[in-house]
């Protein structure tokens, strides 16, 4: 069972987040529930001269523009308790009040998919994601991902953007993921992503010997030719790996890797770069290295393991709602935990 702790004195002071960053502000207040929405914002000067449409498209980023545009038009969201048009200039130190009965946010169903919930809130939901489960729909995924299974559990999730989600993980990446259940939770978590002080650490096995640990710092963009593919790039985002050795096998290097960034694919990328790709990886490493004079069981082990070695074993945040600091623990799923017992004995270094 994952473990959950709060408020640990060892936590630290330097963290890590995985996504994508997102914006939010420190003066963000409100009093939300799910399914009606009443949240206050203040301005200051750094928001002077811009457009009342782009400056409430930067608070309130998991609404469109276009969404946003809809409620100022419709007198949902005042300035200074007053309607504006979309095109009003800021003048600094306004008050921004916005009132509205929010509608479904998704067209996904909900489907009764069982969930290995780690812990669970009035505010938070954090979810040990199996391998081979897509986080959200999409083309070719109508089904069967974790939206349509967080529907099914909290159908008010059904009113947030993206069900509550503030990250993924890829399908065949293993481990923890939070969720929101309200939208003060969801502001929450994204500020914390976007001010990178939430704390993520992966176990991944790679091909070859990793001498010590390190730091990888490449930007990672779209691969220029094949679209599946992201690749180090110049023009590409900054992304920042953190990584120390953990176990040596003869052929094989057991990882933790802590992002100070997440971009697409980051860990799996930035390995790859390196020359360690990550044991069977599809997109980065598509052929199965055995290790010349492998034992049997250690070639079935190494071409029957189809999936990217790579698990989320740690989730860290501080509360939406408490501010207390939580550590989230998942262990190895059985592929992970076989893979490494067999390189322990079937591999072990010299």
């Amino acid at each position: 069972m994952a473990q959950a702790q709060s408020s640990d004195p060892n936590f630290p002071e330097t963290d890590f987040n995985l996504l994508e960053d997102s914006e939010d502000a420190d003066n963000h207040t409100s009093s939300s529930t799910a399914t009606r929405l009443s949240l206050q914002f203040q301005l200051d000067e750094t928001y002077l001269g811009q457009r009342i449409d782009q400056v409430a498209a930067t608070i309130w980023s998991d609404f469109s523009r276009e969404k946003l545009k809809q409620w100022l038009k419709e007198g949902h969201l005042l300035v200074n308790g007053n309607s504006v048009k979309p095109k009003y200039k800021c003048e600094g130190f306004e008050l921004l009040t916005l009132e509205v009965e929010l509608e479904a946010q998704t067209r996904s169903l909900p489907e009764d998919i069982p969930l290995d919930i780690v812990y669970e809130d009035e505010d938070i939901i954090v979810v040990n994601k199996p391998v081979g489960m897509v986080v959200h729909p999409g083309a070719g995924n109508s089904s069967g991902t974790l939206v349509n299974a967080l529907l099914h559990h909290y159908p008010k999730s059904a009113e947030l953007t993206r069900a509550g989600l503030v990250h993924r993980i890829d399908k065949d990446t293993s481990g923890l993921l939070v969720v929101a259940k309200n939208l003060e939770a969801q502001f929450s978590l994204s500020k914390q992503l976007a001010k990178k002080t939430v704390y993520r650490v992966y176990d991944l096995i790679v091909y070859g010997n990793v001498i010590a640990g390190g730091t990888v710092d490449e930007p990672i963009k779209r691969h220029p030719v094949d679209r599946v593919k992201m690749a180090v790039l110049p023009g590409g985002k900054d992304a920042v790996t953190h990584y120390n050795v953990k176990e040596r096998f003869q052929h094989f290097t057991r990882i933790q890797a802590r992002l100070e960034t997440g971009r697409t694919h980051q860990i799996r990328v930035h390995f790859s770069y390196i020359g360690f790709g990550l044991v069977g990886d599809p997109v980065y490493m598509p052929r199965v290295r055995v290790p010349a004079g492998a034992t049997e069981l250690l070639d079935e082990t190494l071409r029957g393991f189809r999936r990217q070695a790579l698990h989320a074993a740690e989730l860290g945040l501080k509360h939406p709602r408490t501010g207390d600091e939580m550590l989230f623990k998942a262990p190895w799923p059985a592929d992970l935990a076989t893979l490494v017992d067999v390189l322990r004995t079937e591999n072990k270094a010299y």
